[in-house]
């Protein structure tokens, strides 16, 4: 199929001219607060699902540089976006055919579901159809009362490896208990202004994912922020155990900003980061902010944490980290995180593998000096650096700096966000290569 054709079934496509906000709607009473929508799908930039299909082979093997330069230009078409974030976060090889997807998928499905079992031999809330909300156990593993239940114990209802054997609970069972309302106190809180929340079966959904990936997570467990980063996954993707794995692949990216130890928080080394970024490459706003005892870039906090969630639309949200995922997509990416080595083995002359690696990552790779600035840092520099002016000449103190960077919710435009992250990427790198 030529160019034109291919331009001509774009334009004359359904599908294209869906608007996003009927797809993920909002509930009338929420609409006048909810940030605007930007995104709109738009036939020859945006990956539609006619041109999705034509990307994969008879085998189901994946044009993986073409996918990346169609979502790079203008993000993906919702009905689609599910598959397509499973390549983006490295879920499936691009190389892989449809049969060995099949089978890694009902792999991770039945091993899902033991993991799944195994939280609802410690808690039968799990995969219940609800959510818990109250503390169901204490700090030394004694059962919470539950409220309603006349003075009886919670166990009634939840469960208890010390129910069924009399001996105390493990440290870990208890780290993991201790999470679980923490976890449905802010699923109740996420994205409520979605009508697909309005049905209990989908918060618990989210609650079960959550709960599972606390106790797989033995180090971090369960911290707030992760329900914003879990919510759009577990609504694209269909089947539970699809997002959950989804979801494993996106903290493998982002947990080192919820590892606090007794001193810090991991976003904060990002944050430090982001201060020397901005010192390079706008020395004059930065020691505006340093003055007004901004220099550690706390108010950038929220930002890194749950990528931008609280800035954009949700639907903005999700276009934008597919622009971020596709700019630092690696080839390399489903091998690493299947060995579990984080380390790329991706070769830097080779063109044509170059050419599979998304604008962002290939400019690292290429750099003189090789650094691990995750692209979300850029574009919160790039953020930044579009409120110039304003900053500059308004901000008198923190709490101007903190209410026009609030300001900004709705207003941001996803994809000029990451363009201008990647013309401070280049600036950066110039200024560390000349040093």
């Amino acid at each position: 199929m030529n160019k034109m054709m291919f331009m001509a079934c774009c334009y004359n496509d359904p599908e294209m001219l869906i608007d996003p906000d009927t797809v993920y709607p909002i509930r009338p009473e929420c609409r006048a607060d909810a940030p605007k929508t930007r995104f709109k799908p738009r036939p020859g930039l945006t990956l539609s699902p006619k041109r999705w299909k034509l990307l994969l082979n008879e085998g189901g093997c994946l044009d993986i540089a073409g996918m990346l330069k169609r979502v790079q230009r203008g993000g993906v078409h919702p009905t689609i976006k599910g598959e397509v974030w499973e390549f983006l976060l490295g879920c499936y090889d691009p190389k892989s055919t449809t049969e060995q997807r099949n089978q890694l998928r009902q792999q991770r499905r039945l091993e899902y579901e033991k993991l799944k079992t195994k939280c609802r031999e410690m808690d039968t809330t799990v995969g219940s159809g609800r959510v818990v909300t109250m503390p169901v156990i204490t700090e030394d593993g004694q059962p919470v009362e539950d409220p309603n239940s006349n003075g009886g114990a919670r166990l009634s209802l939840v469960g208890s490896e010390q129910q069924t054997n009399g001996a105390p609970l493990p440290k870990e069972v208890i780290q993991w208990k201790l999470t679980l309302h923490q976890i449905g106190l802010d699923v109740n809180r996420t994205d409520r202004q979605l009508v697909y929340y309005e049905r209990q079966e989908n918060l618990a959904r989210l609650w079960d994912i959550l709960a599972v990936y606390s106790w797989i997570d033995k180090d971090i467990g369960y911290c707030q922020g992760m329900s914003d980063l879990c919510s759009p996954i577990s609504i694209l993707l269909e089947h539970e155990a699809d997002a959950f794995w989804c979801f494993e692949r996106l903290m493998r990216r982002v947990r080192g900003n919820f590892k606090s130890t007794s001193t810090s928080i991991g976003v904060r080394s990002q944050l430090t980061t982001l201060s020397s970024i901005m010192k390079a490459v706008d020395p004059k706003l930065h020691e505006h902010l340093e003055n007004l005892d901004g220099g550690e870039y706390l108010f950038a906090f929220r930002m890194l944490m749950v990528l931008f969630r609280r800035e954009f639309s949700f639907v903005d949200t999700m276009y934008l980290w597919e622009l971020m995922w596709s700019m630092e997509y690696n080839p390399s990416l489903f091998s690493m995180l299947e060995s579990d080595t984080g380390t790329s083995s991706t070769n830097t002359k080779d063109e044509n593998v170059l050419r599979q690696c998304g604008k962002f990552e290939r400019k690292k790779l290429q750099a003189t000096k090789k650094d691990e600035i995750p692209l979300s840092v850029f574009v919160v520099a790039s953020v930044l650096e579009a409120k110039n002016k304003l900053l500059l000449s308004e901000a008198k103190g923190l709490d101007d700096v903190v209410k026009i960077l609030n300001d900004i919710t709705g207003s941001l435009d996803a994809k000029k966000a990451c363009r201008g992250a990647l013309q401070i990427h280049e600036k950066y790198l110039n200024i560390v290569k000349a040093s």
